[in-house]
């Protein structure tokens, strides 16, 4: 028996098992390829971007037909303005104008630093109807003090159908300037067609002082 087969041989057990020490690859860190018909993860991350006294955040590439559902995931989005308003609208023509007709609406809980204030309540005056305005994403106003900050996620629905509305939903966890903090939800529909090919993120006053939004692809 050849030096090669006898050290192969050695690595097999009585039970005809191969033992981990007679691979070199035997980590995934060492992998290198992978076969087609391994799955390597459902959620891609696309691309990300990070604010810095920026007016808004725009996605105008990566959103088509590869993916059925797109994620916007917010990350510590600080306002310069105090109180102000975080919302979004969609584009059919890449980014050249926002405005897509919408449909939404609103529900948020919330409770204060001091435990002396709760409420749970629908927000009626934060709903659109087929209006084309932007869609507020945390109606109460995010706080620009130092500690203060917005994050979430909002979900998007097969943008690229050419056949169906596109629908949306988003929870945000909001400081808000009075020391509350909110758990909002957000639901809607672009009633449109077409397909929508870019997203826009911005306060309704001031800049971006600080924040990244990263946009992921789900299979």
């Amino acid at each position: 028996m050849g030096s090669i087969t006898r050290s192969f041989a050695n690595n097999i057990t009585t039970s005809g098992v191969l033992l981990p020490a007679s691979l070199n690859n035997n980590s995934i860190s060492n992998v290198t390829a992978y076969n087609a018909a391994i799955a390597t993860g459902n959620m891609v991350l696309i691309s990300s971007q990070t604010a810095s006294s920026s007016a808004s955040i725009s996605f105008t590439t990566g959103i088509d037909s590869t993916y059925k559902e797109y994620q916007f995931w917010f990350v510590n989005c600080h306002p310069q303005t105090d109180s102000t308003l975080f919302s979004f609208q969609t584009s059919t023509n890449g980014g050249s104008s926002y405005g897509v007709t919408t449909t939404s609406t609103h529900f948020h809980a919330y409770h204060n630093e001091t435990a002396t204030g709760s409420d749970l309540r629908y927000h009626a005056p934060e709903d659109l109807a087929q209006s084309t305005s932007y869609i507020p994403l945390a109606h109460t106003g995010v706080g620009n003090d130092n500690d203060q900050s917005l994050n979430g996620i909002l979900q998007l629905f097969n943008p690229s159908s050419t056949t169906y509305v596109k629908h949306y939903i988003s929870r945000t966890s909001v400081s808000h300037p009075s020391e509350y903090e909110l758990d909002i939800f957000v639901a809607g529909y672009f009633n449109t067609t077409s397909a929508i090919n870019a997203i826009q993120f911005k306060f309704d006053s001031g800049n971006f002082d600080d924040g990244t939004i990263l946009m992921y692809g789900i299979k």
